[in-house]
């Protein structure tokens, strides 16, 4: 009976319980495609990740939720960067190779920073629905929006709706029963990552307040504490508005499902997008698959 060994860690995470957890096997060889998905529903996490060799990079990585799998995702990427160091001893330099492209990371300590596998600029797009429409089905008001929602994708699209203040991103309230109503992804997903500007800055960096809202497959809707795919099209959205650059934002995101979340985002003079976050190591164990 095969054994694999799974890590459990916390990402964008400044304490031991704050981030979003993440469940990484650090070798999946001899797993097939149905397992990891059986997996991924067993721990029941936004995301679970199999490391795999690769002829490409330092490892490749298969990220599934409960429902799918996906072709990239920014929490999964730094957790997996995080573990694979450790277990493989490459270093605090390395690539990943994942179905949406090669994903360069690095770490400063336990701090890790990727850059999104957007081939060129940022991809976006305008939704069918209104802004008003969009509003109304995240509870709330067109007066409350700051622009227009846009999907951007930087190596997963994502719809980004910024609005006025940070009463704005608390009071979202999504419509659970009009989600047939939702936009949809290139991707076949419905989400909102809603920001808004605090005008705070720590040190030196802007403040940005989130949240990300996804709906399930089983139905309704769920928030995510730490979504970095998503701030990574934060960066792609500086970039479409013609933002200053280089741009220095603090996201915080978590605070209404009790898992602060810390994402550093930075907008280089060429455009070259960063995210970064410090990753918890929480533990480790077996799984025995017949």
């Amino acid at each position: 009976m095969p054994s694999y060994t799974f890590h459990l860690v916390n990402v964008f995470a400044e304490s031991t319980f704050g981030g979003n957890p993440l469940c990484v096997f650090e070798d999946a060889r001899g797993m097939d495609e149905a397992a990891m998905q059986n997996l991924a529903v067993q721990f029941n996490l936004s995301e679970t990740t199999f490391v795999l060799p690769s002829d490409q990079a330092d490892a490749r990585v298969r990220v599934f939720t409960p429902g799918y799998e996906m072709r990239f995702a920014g929490h999964p990427t730094l957790g997996t960067a995080h573990v694979v160091r450790g277990s493989q001893g490459a270093g605090d330099a390395l690539t990943l190779q994942f179905a949406a492209g090669l994903v360069p990371v690095r770490a400063q300590g336990d701090i890790w920073t990727l850059v999104p596998p957007v081939d060129g600029a940022p991809r976006t797009q305008a939704p069918v629905q209104s802004p008003a429409d969009i509003a109304g089905l995240l509870g709330l008001s067109e007066d409350d929006l700051l622009d227009a929602p846009l999907w951007v994708d930087t190596g997963a699209d994502q719809l980004l709706v910024p609005v006025k203040t940070a009463d704005a991103v608390r009071r979202v309230r999504p419509d659970a029963g009009r989600i047939q109503e939702w936009p949809v992804s290139s991707l076949e997903r419905k989400t909102a990552y809603v920001f808004a500007f605090t005008g705070e800055k720590q040190d030196g960096r802007d403040v940005v307040l989130s949240r990300y809202f996804f709906t399930k497959a089983g139905g309704g809707v769920d928030e995510d504490p730490g979504t970095g795919s998503a701030c990574a099209n934060l960066g792609g959205w500086l970039l479409a508005r013609g933002h200053e650059r280089p741009a220095r934002v603090l996201v915080r995101q978590g605070e209404q499902v009790g898992r602060p979340c810390s994402l550093y985002l930075d907008v280089d003079g060429d455009g070259t997008i960063r995210v970064g976050g410090r990753v918890i190591t929480l533990g480790k164990g077996e799984i025995h698959l017949p």
